[in-house]
């Protein structure tokens, strides 16, 4: 799961935003547990598309 949609309790702000401790600690947190966590939905649906034409292309070279 992306943070980019959690909300601070604290502040009432995107935890990705970072405005209190609160959320700043958060974040860190989030992002040592799981580095791709920092990624937003975008970023990773472009990220398997370069995957599926790599895939493409070799199978497409070898074929």
């Amino acid at each position: 799961m992306t943070y980019d949609r959690l909300v601070c309790a604290n502040c009432a702000a995107p935890v990705t935003e970072g405005r209190c401790p609160v959320c700043r600690a958060n974040r860190e947190r989030l992002q040592q547990q799981n580095p791709l966590a920092a990624l937003n939905p975008m970023t990773l649906i472009a990220l398997l598309v370069v995957l599926i034409a790599a895939v493409a292309l070799l199978a497409h070279q070898t074929a």
